[in-house]
């Protein structure tokens, strides 16, 4: 039945792409955050609903006139430039072979925030667009939570599979969807649906703790103490937040607690100690290969050329160190210029010094962006998810936004009532 379900809504919703192409977006975004698939148990898994999608939404994109230049605005050129610089490394990989269905997913996830670029213009698109990312993965939020309550924290919470397949990943994840969870509530008009969404917020926390990430811990404080800055009302949430984060921690049982407490001895554990061994060979890669090794480095041959220690192999397990080592000091710095430019970008909405009402919405959004992308800069460093798609959604969400801004400040723009405010009301 699942599997039914879920080949059947990617091809309706395809039919329908076609000639509303932005809903092809929306599709995308749910199959490559959700993995839907995944939770069938037959012929859906092997059934090609990434690129059914994709097909649909990129003859819908030739077809539209509703296209918008998905440049202009800094964050998606220094994407594209990133992209090309990748498309330039790729070719010297050190085992081109191995490093091609990684290459092969990269481009497709990057071009996809192009097309998204390209076909959403509305505020109606941009909330849809949130509605879309956040309950993708605040399915498995509202889900592990329940599950580390059920099992008292005793058992790991792992993700769905692709870029999010293990427990690191998954918990990054859901930090990073928190912000915008509370961004839908300071949208909500009714007051049990507000409830709801602080239940799902707590869940996705406590999910995120039980996956026993140290990585996590670190990012889901960050994340807290920023979404605190930026909330409107700092003293009721504040305390919301302090006496969530208490109750959570003493939850969680004394294993949990003990992982914990290893961050401050990282000398004594051998998975830290493998990280920094793959970081300090990411950088010695950098420094001999203007070009980094390949999406495929984390081999016995690099190592053994490139490692303080050769035996030790680990994947990066950074962001930072991953697109170090796999594209070299160029591509590290145009990656850092893509969220610079981000974050720069969602600064200059949250300063807009108009106080009209009806732009109250994108600063919100702004400044909850900026929330999720602490936790993804302070969590990524010790994960390998520099090519996970939901920073870039993060980027799509921040672009549209200041182009929709933009608009707004000129004159009257359409399609102006909020998707947001209507959706808790059904």
């Amino acid at each position: 039945m699942r599997d039914l379900l879920v080949v059947g809504i990617v091809l309706v919703g395809s039919l329908y792409a076609l000639r509303h192409p932005w809903f092809g977006v929306m599709l995308w975004t749910w199959v490559s955050l959700m993995n839907p698939h995944a939770l069938a148990y037959g012929f859906a898994r092997d059934f090609p609903v990434a690129a059914i999608v994709a097909i649909a939404t990129l003859i819908g994109v030739l077809t539209t006139k509703e296209r918008q230049n998905p440049f202009s605005q800094s964050p998606a050129v220094w994407l594209l430039l990133f992209m090309g610089w990748i498309c330039c490394t790729y070719p010297f990989s050190y085992n081109v072979e191995g490093s091609t269905e990684m290459f092969s997913k990269v481009m497709k996830v990057d071009f996809m925030i192009l097309v998204a670029l390209t076909l959403l213009n509305t505020r109606r698109h941009i909330e849809v667009f949130v509605w879309v990312v956040v309950c993708s993965l605040g399915f498995y939020g509202v889900k592990g939570g329940i599950f580390t309550i059920m099992t008292g924290g005793n058992y790991r919470v792992w993700g769905p599979g692709g870029f999010i397949g293990g427990n690191n990943e998954i918990a990054l994840a859901l930090i990073v969807v928190i912000p915008l969870m509370r961004y839908l509530q300071l949208q909500a008009t009714h007051r049990w649906v507000r409830h709801g969404w602080s239940a799902a917020m707590l869940l996705s926390a406590a999910a995120a703790l039980g996956s026993h990430s140290r990585g996590a811990l670190l990012a889901i404080a960050a994340m807290a103490v920023y979404l605190w800055l930026k909330s409107p009302k700092k003293l009721g949430f504040g305390v919301f937040l302090s006496l969530a984060g208490v109750l959570l921690v003493i939850f969680m049982p004394e294993n949990w607690s003990e992982r914990m407490h290893s961050i401050s001895t990282y000398e004594e554990d051998a998975s830290a100690m493998g990280r920094i061994n793959a970081w300090w060979t990411a950088v010695n890669v950098a420094r001999a290969h203007v070009t980094g090794a390949g999406f495929d480095m984390y081999s016995p041959v690099i190592f053994s050329r490139f490692a303080p220690d050769p035996r030790d192999i680990h994947a990066a397990h950074s962001i930072y160190f991953q697109v170090l080592g796999e594209h070299g000091f160029i591509g590290l710095f145009l990656f850092l210029a893509i969220w610079c430019s981000v974050w720069r970008m969602a600064r200059s909405i949250t300063n807009t010094k108009s106080t009209d009402p009806s732009l109250l919405w994108a600063k919100q959004l702004a400044a909850m962006c900026q929330v999720s992308l602490v936790g993804y800069f302070v969590g990524g460093a010790f994960l390998s998810l520099a090519y996970f798609d939901l920073p870039y959604n993060l980027l799509v969400m921040t672009v549209l936004t200041k182009r929709w801004l933009i608009q707004a400040e000129a004159g009257p723009v359409r399609d102006q009532k909020a998707f947001v405010t209507q959706a808790p009301a059904m």
